[in-house]
């Protein structure tokens, strides 16, 4: 068992989450429905055990809060089809109403960047943070790209700071290892000397943006095909000397994309499901035995085995971290 008495995971969810537009949704490779999955997948195995840890956000993110990081200019933009049909990469939305677009695909997301300040509170309070969602890493100040609109990670800090949970001072940490290169959040915090960004991404995939790389502090570009053996020997190399070398660390985000599976059309490496499931048992056990109190969202994963990708992993770190017994 891992550190039982002292972090206790919070597990956010609800079922609107899910984006469901008439079948619209089908239209990008992504499963606009894992969360759910996910959580139908874990109540099959804990049952109603499962609510003890479970926090049901009550109202989406508010305008208000969407500003600490998106500009003004940005979020009018969010009313134009077209623009929102490019960003979503989902041509056909231009026809679309953008009211729709809002109720039934951004109405969700905004639900889903309230899951993780949520979850970013639970962490500081309880350790563990898990939203059922979120890891929107594309999406920036002023632009939004790659099925990304919110930037939930830079609000959920942003608010934190705004209330005084955490310091402007305070070290806080990004670990971000979808298989693509988190653009969004490297040029929000490009010039913010205490958030840590650590990326390990395809290169030789989107979106390569030069740019963004200089927010990197910490980055790992890798080729198309790496395999399981080659992708754990470098984060057990560079993580935890890395995490060690920040001290003291508030809080990390963990951005925990599904999109390194060997069968993800988009992703383009060849982590094995159990290669997943090593990847972050190894990010937990470093989180934990540093006693860094952490966020872990889903962010990216685009096949059909997404959610038991998820809930497996979120199955290990209950069963070594919540009191609940292991079914």
């Amino acid at each position: 068992m891992l550190l039982k008495s002292e972090f206790q995971p919070k597990l956010i969810y609800s079922p609107e989450y899910n984006i469901n537009f008439f079948g619209v949704e089908k239209l990008h490779p992504f499963d606009s429905c894992k969360y759910g999955r996910s959580w139908n997948e874990l109540f099959a195995i804990y049952g109603k055990q499962l609510q003890s840890l479970h926090i049901l956000p009550s109202r989406s993110i508010s305008h208000h809060e969407l500003s600490t990081v998106h500009t003004k200019s940005y979020l009018e933009l969010l009313s134009s089809s077209r623009y929102l049909a490019q960003a979503l990469e989902m041509p056909p939305l231009a026809l679309c109403p953008s009211r729709l677009i809002d109720k039934h695909i951004l109405n969700p997301m905004r639900l889903a960047t309230m899951g993780t300040l949520i979850a970013a509170k639970s962490a500081i309070k309880n350790g563990i943070g898990i939203n059922l969602s979120g890891g929107y890493h594309h999406a920036s100040e002023a632009n939004g790209e790659g099925f990304c609109i919110y930037s939930d990670i830079g609000i959920a800090i942003a608010s934190l700071r705004m209330e005084g949970t955490i310091q402007e001072t305070d070290q806080v940490v990004i670990i971000d290892l979808d298989a693509h290169q988190g653009n969004g959040l490297e040029r929000i915090f490009l010039n913010d000397q205490n958030v840590k960004i650590f990326d390990v991404y395809n290169a030789e995939i989107y979106p390569n943006d030069g740019w963004a790389k200089r927010g990197i502090d910490l980055d790992i570009p890798l080729k198309s095909g790496t395999s399981d053996r080659k992708y754990i020997e470098l984060l057990q190399e560079y993580l935890p000397s890395y995490l060690d070398s920040i001290t003291p660390i508030r809080l990390a985000f963990y951005n925990a994309g599904t999109d390194i599976y060997c069968k993800d059309p988009l992703g383009k490496l060849d982590i094995s499901a159990q290669g997943v499931l090593s990847r972050d048992i190894l990010v937990f056990k470093t989180l934990l035995e540093l006693k860094i109190p952490f966020v872990m969202v889903l962010s990216g994963g685009y096949t059909k085995d997404s959610y038991l990708l998820i809930a497996n992993s979120i199955r290990y770190l209950i069963d070594n971290t919540s009191g609940i017994p292991a079914p």
